[in-house]
């Protein structure tokens, strides 16, 4: 069957010059981008349908803030686009409409205050993300939004209508103009699954693969290092260099697993270590376990008399060296080097791991890749589809973590929106 889709043509099939509110605008996929864009079309006029292949929106929204919601970052710009890397003057552009305080002023019109901690990040009062998907969404219901749950988009038919899987069987759909919204990779189980690749690059879209990004990375450790899976290293400071052969270096904290390293200081320098596994086939971070001190402390301080006490014991007292920042040490040396002082000062202050792989991108925060920006244009339409948008992580940009990822995919939703209803507005 077909859905309600108004199809004012006159009959020569030109678009005659409807009023917005006879437009239809389908939005596929539930997630911030999807409502934001629901909630920005709606408020210009036109007829919002929005489908989700869940049965309910906001999934991944809501586990991302289950251990407290950081919904943006108080960094000013430019610093703030920089974290988006090669894409930071597209995704530039998206902020200047929407940036950290619009949304913060957003979520105050939801009735939910926000606060900056002590890293820069911004918080609701409450750090919980269901009050302001419950409260968002009963927004845009009460404004006029339809939602279809359990509607599993799957592509183009032959005749250019939208295709969905339903619990009452296949549905076609004929919408004036339509958002695509449907994600990245990332968690699949929520709802983002990748599957749309293969329509997309079928009808001519330029689709670059979607990689992990945010994740953790394996590292071939002995058995006896899996024992400290979930140990936190913290502080440590990261030691890396980029594609060009420029050295870097940042403080954070990381986590040791079962299969290598993950953690917020990890996920932050991602894609330089996922391009050099790429490149070369491996990659090489070297890690500071004793921040604050520098080689020639450490070296006297290891340098002590041990009087009798174990290298275990010599490492706490003289370094401050215990637990997984002292089993990664024995893991890394041999015993030579942890009885000479200047080899094992050096490794203390520059740990060598070797990345081997990242982890798959379906367990990593988020993706890379996805379609690229080349194939829309200034308002995320798509350059061979016309009246059809991209919005949100399906979208070839990456961004730490830390409230980045969030405010991109929020002024996304609101950029292809905005540019469907000047399309429209202009048939």
């Amino acid at each position: 069957m077909r859905g309600s889709g108004v199809q004012a043509r006159c009959h020569n099939g030109a678009m005659s010059a409807a009023p917005l509110h006879a437009r239809t605008l389908a939005i596929i996929g539930g997630g911030p981008a999807g409502l934001m864009a629901a909630e920005t079309a709606r408020a210009a006029g036109l007829s919002v349908d929005l489908y989700e292949a869940k049965g309910s929106v906001g999934r991944k929204f809501l586990i991302a803030g289950k251990g407290g919601m950081n919904l943006t970052h108080s960094e000013t710009r430019p610093g703030f686009d920089a974290r988006y890397r090669e894409r930071a003057g597209e995704v530039g552009a998206w902020l200047d409409d929407f940036d950290a305080e619009a949304l913060r002023a957003w979520a105050a019109g939801l009735g939910v205050e926000t606060f900056v901690g002590s890293s820069g990040r911004v918080f609701p009062t409450d750090l919980k993300a269901a009050p302001l998907l419950r409260g968002w969404v009963r927004r845009l219901k009460e404004q006029g939004v339809r939602f279809h749950v359990q509607h599993r988009w799957t592509g183009w038919a032959d005749d250019g209508a939208l295709r969905f899987d339903t619990p009452d069987g296949a549905l076609h759909i004929e919408p004036d103009a339509t958002v695509l919204a449907l994600g990245g990779a990332s968690w699949p189980q929520l709802g983002s699954d990748g599957a749309w690749q293969p329509w997309l690059a079928a009808r001519g879209v330029e689709v670059a693969p979607l990689k992990p990004a945010n994740c953790g990375f394996d590292i071939a450790f002995s058995a006896h290092m899996a024992k400290h899976a979930g140990a936190p290293l913290k502080p440590v400071v990261a030691h890396w260099r980029d594609a060009q052969g420029n050295a870097h270096a940042q403080q954070g904290e990381c986590v040791l697993t079962e299969t290598g390293i993950e953690g917020s200081v990890i996920y932050a320098i991602a894609p330089d270590l996922r391009e050099a596994i790429e490149r070369d086939g491996s990659a090489r971070l070297e890690l500071d376990l004793a921040p604050g001190r520098d080689l020639d402390r450490l070296m006297t301080e290891l340098s002590r008399p041990r009087k009798g006490r174990s290298i275990g014991d010599h490492l706490r007292r003289a370094a401050g060296i215990e637990g997984p920042k002292a089993a990664l040490v024995f893991e890394v040396t041999d015993a030579a080097a942890r009885n000479d002082p200047a080899q094992l000062a050096a490794a203390i202050h520059r740990l060598p791991l070797t990345l081997q792989r990242a982890r798959p991108v379906a367990e990593t925060i988020s993706s890379a890749g996805g379609v690229r920006l080349e194939a829309l244009d200034a308002v995320l339409m798509l350059a061979g589809l016309p009246g059809t948008f991209c919005a949100g992580e399906m979208l070839d940009w990456e961004a730490p973590t830390g409230g980045y990822l969030l405010t991109a995919c929020f002024a996304s939703g609101r950029r292809a929106a905005k540019g469907a209803t000047a399309w429209l507005q202009g048939l």
